[in-house]
Protein backbone atom coordinates (compact mmCIF):
# COMPACT_ATOMS: atom_id res chain seq x y z
CA UNK A 1 0.00 0.00 0.00
CA UNK A 2 1.14 3.40 -1.22
CA UNK A 3 1.09 6.36 1.91
CA UNK A 4 2.21 9.53 1.13
CA UNK A 5 2.94 12.02 4.64
CA UNK A 6 3.03 15.68 4.47
CA UNK A 7 5.18 17.77 6.33
CA UNK A 8 6.13 21.34 6.46
CA UNK A 9 2.78 23.56 7.43
CA UNK A 10 2.49 25.98 10.10
CA UNK A 11 1.46 29.83 11.04
CA UNK A 12 3.20 32.38 8.65
CA UNK A 13 2.01 36.01 8.37
CA UNK A 14 0.97 37.68 4.74
CA UNK A 15 3.41 38.13 2.29
CA UNK A 16 5.93 35.10 4.19
CA UNK A 17 6.89 31.64 2.69
CA UNK A 18 6.81 28.20 3.08
CA UNK A 19 7.59 25.17 2.17
CA UNK A 20 5.74 21.78 1.97
CA UNK A 21 7.32 18.35 1.72
CA UNK A 22 5.19 15.16 0.96
CA UNK A 23 6.85 11.74 0.49
CA UNK A 24 5.22 8.89 -0.22
CA UNK A 25 6.41 5.12 0.99
CA UNK A 26 5.02 1.33 0.86
CA UNK A 27 4.99 -1.16 -1.74
CA UNK A 28 7.31 -0.50 -4.92
CA UNK A 29 5.06 1.59 -7.63
CA UNK A 30 4.98 3.90 -9.86
CA UNK A 31 4.18 7.42 -9.64
CA UNK A 32 2.51 8.99 -12.39
CA UNK A 33 1.17 12.33 -11.07
CA UNK A 34 1.77 13.80 -7.63
CA UNK A 35 -0.30 16.93 -6.73
CA UNK A 36 -1.25 19.20 -3.91
CA UNK A 37 -4.78 19.88 -2.95
CA UNK A 38 -6.14 22.21 -0.13
CA UNK A 39 -9.51 22.36 1.40
CA UNK A 40 -10.99 24.83 4.23
CA UNK A 41 -13.96 24.06 6.39
CA UNK A 42 -17.45 23.86 4.46
CA UNK A 43 -15.75 24.03 1.12
CA UNK A 44 -14.44 21.34 -1.41
CA UNK A 45 -11.29 20.25 -1.58
CA UNK A 46 -9.52 22.01 -4.30
CA UNK A 47 -6.75 21.65 -7.08
CA UNK A 48 -3.78 23.48 -5.94
CA UNK A 49 -0.92 22.54 -8.16
CA UNK A 50 0.31 18.65 -9.87
CA UNK A 51 3.60 17.48 -11.04
CA UNK A 52 3.71 14.79 -14.26
CA UNK A 53 6.51 12.03 -14.45
CA UNK A 54 7.82 14.16 -17.53
CA UNK A 55 7.84 16.87 -15.36
CA UNK A 56 5.08 18.96 -16.68
CA UNK A 57 3.39 21.23 -14.05
CA UNK A 58 -0.24 22.57 -13.72
CA UNK A 59 -1.39 25.21 -11.37
CA UNK A 60 -4.42 26.42 -10.17
CA UNK A 61 -5.08 29.68 -11.59
CA UNK A 62 -4.95 31.82 -7.90
CA UNK A 63 -1.53 30.08 -7.11
CA UNK A 64 -0.10 30.70 -10.52
CA UNK A 65 3.16 32.63 -10.04
CA UNK A 66 3.44 32.43 -6.32
CA UNK A 67 3.55 28.37 -5.62
CA UNK A 68 6.29 26.17 -7.23
CA UNK A 69 6.08 22.16 -7.23
CA UNK A 70 8.91 20.16 -7.86
CA UNK A 71 9.62 16.33 -7.37
CA UNK A 72 12.68 14.20 -6.27
CA UNK A 73 11.89 11.08 -8.27
CA UNK A 74 14.39 8.68 -6.48
CA UNK A 75 12.58 9.78 -3.19
CA UNK A 76 9.10 9.93 -4.43
CA UNK A 77 8.94 12.97 -2.50
CA UNK A 78 7.27 16.52 -3.94
CA UNK A 79 7.48 20.32 -2.72
CA UNK A 80 5.41 23.28 -3.15
CA UNK A 81 7.34 25.94 -2.70
CA UNK A 82 4.61 29.09 -1.15
CA UNK A 83 5.72 32.81 -1.87
CA UNK A 84 3.71 35.79 -1.29
CA UNK A 85 1.18 33.65 1.08
CA UNK A 86 -2.25 35.49 1.53
CA UNK A 87 -4.89 34.77 3.89
CA UNK A 88 -6.87 32.99 1.87
CA UNK A 89 -4.34 30.77 1.15
CA UNK A 90 -5.00 29.53 4.82
CA UNK A 91 -6.32 25.30 4.59
CA UNK A 92 -5.35 21.80 5.39
CA UNK A 93 -3.16 21.00 2.28
CA UNK A 94 -3.02 16.91 1.12
CA UNK A 95 -0.90 15.23 -1.05
CA UNK A 96 -1.89 12.85 -3.65
CA UNK A 97 -0.16 10.25 -5.19
CA UNK A 98 -1.68 8.52 -8.55
CA UNK A 99 0.63 5.15 -9.18
CA UNK A 100 -0.45 2.46 -11.04
CA UNK A 101 -2.63 1.54 -7.81
CA UNK A 102 -4.69 4.36 -7.79
CA UNK A 103 -5.40 7.10 -6.09
CA UNK A 104 -3.36 7.67 -2.49
CA UNK A 105 -3.76 10.87 -0.15
CA UNK A 106 -1.98 11.92 2.93
CA UNK A 107 -3.45 12.96 6.18
CA UNK A 108 -2.62 17.03 5.46
CA UNK A 109 -0.73 19.68 6.58
CA UNK A 110 -2.59 22.99 7.97
CA UNK A 111 -1.27 26.21 6.67
CA UNK A 112 -2.52 29.50 8.39
CA UNK A 113 -1.39 32.86 7.14
CA UNK A 114 -2.65 35.59 9.72
CA UNK A 115 -1.32 38.77 10.78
Amino acid sequence: QVQPVESGGGLVEPGESLRLSCTASGVIFVSKVMAWYRQTPGKQREFVAGIYSNGNTVYADSVKGRFTISRLHVQNTVYLQMNSLKPEDTAVYYCKLTSQYGDAWGQGTQVTVSS
